[in-house]
């Protein structure tokens, strides 16, 4: 489509492709609600206003038309789904354009699985591409040096991918350590991405480290959990990105702080990070920030803007985010604003099938995908606890939160709060290249009080976890994890009683939705049957335990990890 051509549609003087006429239109720009028809061609939005002369014509008889929905900030990987399997659920959602770091993927396949995450996210299906999909590359693969990872990429290797159109930027920085002393390697990445979008990874950093933070060129962060934080890096110029997904629930805490503090909105957009399928499938995706939002008392108008045009802006993607001329037709057509009740979905000016399936068999998927977990054989003592006299330190999980407490218990106790369920021992074993490296300890507040659960989602290197009140179970439980190349696992009683299986990566089903996720189900029953209490989610929780950037103990496959001090505990 030419430009001229445009401009001659805009002007009434040539047929539109498509007019959606009758509609009542959110201007994302003055907060105005209003009524026009909206001209398209070539999936383009020409003009609106009041325009008649089109190939095709829909009528929508006063219903709300907004833009379409921009996810900031997320990890297709960790819905558990292949790429066009996930862009199909998060389309039907009213979500146009997601902004993904596969960095889960990179930490095991390195740069092949950054392009297989690229190249099939626009597979066959019956429209060519259900959302815009653009990539954060990471940065951080491994996370630290305290792990062992899959693949290590560095600015060379980024390199390779950095100029492609899909590429917005790099990913989150989670190595502020390395920011802060000037580490070579994370220069020389920051400058890599120079004049591109930097995303940041910074919990509770403030003060003048948050300063120098920036100062770097970090630009976004999307781990606040207070609105003191939000304040603070809003005045930094920094944008905030409010993050409701399956283990991290921010948006409650942080939109009430916002209302009741009256925060400018501008620089605020929202995303999921990491979310499951059957969450997504439960709950939706932006759609449900929004609502949720305007539920808590956020102006309506603001609520959409962080859900698009704010979104947009952030990340410099100019034809995206509202509803004017020279704006890519990616729309939603809504029975009712505050409920944000979805009717009608158009990307590039073609309405969205919203019952349609993706294809996940066109999905072309890299040799060695399905074969990428391999770890030393298992012994009597792979589990056993490093030798204390007195006291042990244990990991502390937190309701609804994947930050982490230190407790401590004494030495002659442990035995006996295992056996009673009141502690687990939790391992990281290496599943990349089966070193033996296996790093054990001790955690409490999963409630598990028999049996063991294993997996390979395992931020972010994706090393093998395992917790359980017995060795044999926790044995066995690895074992099958190693059998179906990665997933869940759960053991009790020396038998396996039940299993998903993730077998692309470790990371990913090549099964249907609704497949997987009646699977999925009827494992985490399983597991809350077994002791764990209903308020914690049984997988998603233990999948945190491994990532050495979060407060404040971690485990991984080298041991016990001090986050606050940065070193192993002895």
């Amino acid at each position: 489509m030419t430009r001229e051509k445009l401009v001659q549609t805009a002007l009434g003087k040539e047929k539109a492709d498509l007019i959606l006429a009758n509609a009542k239109i959110l201007n994302v720009f003055t907060g105005e609600i209003l009524s026009a028809d909206i001209a398209i061609t070539g999936g383009i939005i020409a003009g609106v206003g009041a325009y008649q002369d089109a190939r095709q014509c829909i009528d929508l008889s006063g219903k709300y038309v907004v833009p379409g929905f921009i996810n900031a900030h997320c990890h297709v990987e960790s819905s558990m789904m292949l790429p066009l399997t996930y862009c199909y659920e998060e389309a039907r959602r009213g979500v146009t354009t997601v902004i993904t770091d596969p960095h889960e993927v990179a930490n095991v396949a390195g740069i092949e699985g950054i392009r297989f995450m690229m190249n099939s996210a626009h597979g066959a299906g019956p429209f060519p591409a259900p959302v815009n999909y653009y990539v954060q590359l990471p940065s951080c693969v491994p996370c630290t040096e305290f792990e062992t990872s899959g693949a290590v990429l560095d600015a060379a290797a980024l390199g390779e991918l950095i100029s492609d159109p899909a590429v917005l930027g790099l990913g989150e920085m989670m190595d502020y350590p390395g920011v802060f002393s000037g580490s070579p390697g994370v220069y020389a990445k920051l400058n890599l991405a120079a004049g591109k979008i930097i995303d940041g990874h910074a919990p509770a950093i403030g003060g003048k480290e948050l300063q120098a933070y920036i100062a770097a060129g970090v630009a976004t962060d999307h781990e606040c959990t207070n609105i003191t934080e939000v304040t603070e890096k809003l005045r930094t110029g920094m944008a905030v990105l409010i993050r409701e997904g399956s283990a991290c629930r921010d948006l409650d805490v942080l939109i009430r702080g916002i209302v009741e503090n009256k925060v400018n909105t501008r620089r605020i957009a929202f995303c999921t990070d990491d979310k499951h399928i059957r969450d997504l499938r439960r709950e939706g995706s932006i759609a449900y920030n929004v609502k949720r939002s305007i539920e808590l008392g956020l102006d309506t108008v603001s609520a959409y803007r962080m859900a698009t045009i704010n979104a947009a802006d952030i990340y410099n993607l100019k034809n995206l985010g509202a509803i004017a001329p020279g704006y890519r037709a990616d729309l939603l057509a809504l029975n009712d604003l505050e409920q944000v009740s979805i009717e009608r979905i158009f990307k590039d000016g073609k309405e969205i099938d919203l019952n349609a399936d993706a294809a996940t068999a066109g999905a072309a998927l890299p040799a060695g995908s399905k074969n990428s977990v391999h770890i030393a054989p298992l012994g009597p003592d792979s589990f056993k606890l490093p030798h204390s006299k007195t006291v042990c330190p244990v990991i502390e999980i937190k309701p609804d939160q994947i930050i982490t407490g230190r407790a401590t218990v004494q030495a002659d106790e442990v035995e006996a709060l295992l056996r009673r369920g009141a502690l687990c021992k939790i391992a990281a074993i290496e599943r990349h290249r089966a070193t033996g490296n296996i790093g054990v300890g001790l955690l409490s507040g999963y409630g598990l009080r028999r049996g063991a659960v294993a997996s390979t989602v395992a931020h972010d290197s994706h090393n093998l976890i395992v917790l359980g009140t017995g060795d044999d179970d926790m044995r066995l439980a690895a074992e099958e994890i190693v059998r179906i190349q990665g997933g869940y696992v759960f053991v009790s009683d020396g038998k396996v009683q039940g299993s998903v299986a993730l077998p692309v990566y470790g990371l990913m089903s090549d099964a249907s939705p609704d497949v997987f996720t009646a699977r999925l189900d009827d494992l985490i029953k399983k597991i809350h049957a077994a002791g764990v209490p209903k308020d914690v989610e049984p997988l998603i929780t233990i999948s945190f335990l491994a990532l050495p950037v979060i407060p404040e103990l971690r485990i991984t496959d080298r041991g016990l990890f001090d986050v606050t001090k940065f070193c192993f505990i002895q």
